[in-house]
């Protein structure tokens, strides 16, 4: 049996090694940090249990076809709920709109709030669902190493058909005109890493998977995925071993032969880096193997980063759904200290999420679990405790001007994380926390190549190669990379 060496317990890591396991290969996964699952790691503490990254389970089909293609379901592992409504937006401190799930009830409240809109979303819908069964069944499968990959009839059709050369912006306008459907629209786009008019108009699929798929949460948390996996890998006989900090790939002649710990070495046929490619491409490679110039890294452009604050309340907080979104400033300021010119917000956009709402287990009776985001610019300086107080106090201020009543006085924990964390837990490139903004010039053969050009057995998988950012993403690059491995290594 090839032994295969991972780098990386996250979602694309784990996709990977179950996958190359379950095809035959010897597999190891050295983890970097305590606790597997990458980004979406947990932590447990006076009674919480606190996600630390991902909160949105979009896209149900794509983990149900994952955990199909080993014989299995997520309800083996894991107990989903669908969330109703959705989300709450809040567009002031007396305006808030709580989206339903399910598109009958979307369409009575966009026709209350546009008189013809709610057809409009049908329409809007139809093209999405489109856009959805060809990215998500098609698209998203291609490893994209060649252009060979795109040439036949139908997918040159299929592609015409998704709006690849238009915006998202003028294409959600063709549909709605009035401003907060405009934004409950634009909101998913923002997962992708760039303002909608940056942004494919493809990417309505989107749309469709949040409206017509829904939103849903694992009880016990996003972690409970990732326990799953962990389940499942080990079931198909991966070894995961934690605390591994990866310090080197050695390689011999354009053939990487092993991987080197701050604990130990680890002899290798083959090499999945699901750690951040620009950290594994510049630092853990010799010079003559980098894939990438300095100045190339440089010229990507980078999802946002993110400020969070972990907040342990020893109360309920009202008025709180499960997620919310405060669009209570404006979001062209926003983005354009995101994505034009680099600056610590002025008046930041943010999103909570109070999962104890739906989960009473995260949380000691009465208390309320509570997780803040501000998407900010990657590779900002000064990322100071001074400078996450100034932000935590900006938004609690807003948040409790919504609620209607103090929260800080009753938080009794609290945890922030920054980019400085993103680059000290993973190596984050930039302190970024989401990869590669999904734009055109960034989409399939556009984004670094998951095969290292120089080192015939190293291949990458995760949110900064094919075929992007997000959980559903990484699942699906994990796969891809796997089915690439078997085809050029199993001899």
């Amino acid at each position: 049996m090839k032994k295969v060496i991972v780098i990386g317990a996250g979602f694309a890591g784990l996709s990977a090694a179950t996958s190359l396991a379950d095809k035959g290969f010897d597999v190891t996964i050295l983890e970097k940090n305590a606790v597997a699952g990458g980004r979406a790691r947990i932590f447990q503490t006076e009674g919480y249990t606190f996600d630390m990254g991902p909160s949105w389970y979009w896209m149900p089909d794509v983990f149900d076809n994952y955990f199909a293609k080993f014989g299995k379901k997520p309800a083996d592992y894991y107990n989903l709920v669908r969330l109703d409504p959705s989300y709450a937006v809040i567009f002031s401190q007396n305006d808030k709109v709580d989206i339903p799930a399910g598109i009958e009830k979307l369409k009575i409240l966009f026709e209350q709030i546009e008189a013809g809109s709610g057809a409009r979303l049908e329409a809007f819908l139809k093209q999405a669902a489109y856009k959805y069964e060809v990215g998500m069944n098609k698209f998203v499968w291609k490893p994209s190493r060649s252009l060979g990959e795109f040439v036949s009839l139908k997918l040159l059709y299929d592609l015409t058909r998704m709006d690849v050369l238009q915006s998202f912006a003028s294409h959600v306008r063709k549909f709605f005109s009035d401003p907060k459907l405009l934004k409950l629209m634009e909101f998913p786009i923002l997962f992708l890493g760039a303002t909608p008019e940056n942004t494919p108009a493809m990417y309505s699929l989107m749309n469709y998977a949040e409206i017509t798929l829904g939103t849903w949460y694992p009880m016990g948390g996003m972690h409970e995925i990732v326990k799953g996996m962990v389940q499942l890998a080990e079931e198909k006989g991966v070894k995961i071993l934690l605390n591994q900090n990866v310090q080197k790939i050695e390689v011999q002649n354009g053939v990487a032969k092993c991987v080197l710990t701050d604990k130990s070495l680890f002899e290798a046929d083959v090499v999945v880096a699901g750690a951040d490619y620009q950290h594994v491409d510049t630092q853990l490679l010799d010079a003559q193997y980098h894939n990438y110039s300095a100045s190339y890294w440089d010229s990507r452009v980078l999802a946002p980063s993110s400020l969070l604050y972990y907040l342990g309340v020893n109360k309920r907080v009202p008025k709180l759904q499960h997620h919310n979104l405060f669009f209570d400033e404006d979001f062209k300021q926003h983005a354009f200290e995101i994505y034009t010119e680099p600056q610590w917000p002025t008046k930041p956009l943010f999103y909570v999420s109070a999962p104890s709402k739906t989960d009473p287990t995260i949380a000691p009776d009465g208390c309320e679990n509570v997780f803040v985001l501000i998407p900010v610019a990657p590779d900002l300086k000064n990322d100071t405790e001074a400078v996450r107080e100034k932000y935590y106090n900006m938004v609690m201020e807003r948040l409790e001007a919504f609620v209607g009543e103090p929260v800080r006085p009753h938080v009794t924990f609290k945890r922030t994380f920054a980019h400085a964390d993103f680059q000290a837990d993973y190596n984050a490139f930039k302190g970024n926390a989401y990869g590669l903004a999904n734009t055109l010039l960034q989409t399939a053969l556009l984004k670094p190549n998951l095969k290292s050009k120089k080192v015939k057995n190293l291949y990458y998988t995760g949110q900064l190669t094919v075929p992007g950012p997000g959980v559903p993403p990484s699942l699906i690059s994990g796969l891809v990379v796997a089915d690439e491995v078997e085809k050029e290594q199993r001899n």
